[in-house]
């Protein structure tokens, strides 16, 4: 199996997945298997002290002449699973993001706080990744930044529907399309990184918008409530890569 599909399967099957009580994780974000931890786990885990890792901080940028994103989202959200280590909400086919001539299919976004990602040193309340990946799977990630201020509209109904247990996915019983979670201005940042939980698989295209979104103080703790403790991995070294605007 090609690496970039077994990294698709990895990472689908992780957010698939949910954990029983008393179930073991072989990885986490605390303590021996805290994010410090993770490339001594398990050797398949050893891309995690690689030299691509996502997240970073996005300070030194170069400007260049980014394309327009091109996003057909026209398909709704179809069910929703807390895993454990976070919520995520899987999406019917038929939304895409056309990047570097190849066709990317939404399959998923999930939801990490504090943010992953942070900008100028900055970190953010929550931080959500729309996952795509193509048909062979290739991944790319949109990522979109969360402040405290004002009770977020699009989150209001999904978070009526947060799952309070670790479970399977159940279905939505409002299914909003894709694009109804995305800012309005979509300007981004632009490097190339890596999974951000194990196997911290490297070759995946980062998108990371620029219009911060708001979220209440209220919105932001019922997810990390949920989760009981912070479900981010610390930035990793940027090295010799170029992070573009």
């Amino acid at each position: 199996m090609k690496r970039s599909m077994l990294a698709l399967t990895v990472l689908m099957g992780f957010n698939s997945s949910f954990a029983a009580e008393g179930t073991h994780f072989d990885w986490g974000y605390a303590e021996q298997i805290a994010p410090a931890q993770w490339a001594k786990l398990k050797p398949e885990y050893k891309a995690c002290e690689g030299l691509n890792q996502a997240p970073i901080n996005i300070d030194q940028t170069i400007s260049a002449k980014l394309p327009a994103l091109k996003l057909n989202y026209s398909s709704k959200a179809d069910t929703i699973i807390n895993n454990n280590r976070t919520v995520q909400i899987n999406f019917n086919p038929g939304n895409t993001l056309e990047l570097e001539q190849q066709v990317f299919h939404l399959k998923q976004f999930h939801l990490h706080s504090p943010s992953e990602n942070t900008i100028k040193g900055k970190s953010f309340a929550m931080e959500m990744h729309l996952v795509h990946a193509t048909e062979q799977g290739e991944l790319a990630v949109v990522a979109v930044m969360f402040e405290e201020g004002e009770e977020n509209k699009k989150l209001k109904r999904l978070w009526k529907e947060l799952p309070k247990k670790a479970g399977k996915a159940v279905q939505l019983k409002h299914q909003d399309l894709a694009a109804a979670f995305l800012p309005e201005n979509l300007d981004y940042y632009r490097f190339n990184g890596s999974l951000t939980t194990p196997p911290c698989s490297e070759g995946v295209r980062w998108i990371v918008l620029k219009d911060i979104q708001q979220a209440s103080k209220q919105q932001i703790k019922a997810f990390s409530n949920l989760m009981e403790h912070p479900n981010n991995r610390p930035v990793q070294p940027v090295n010799a890569r170029l992070v573009l605007e």
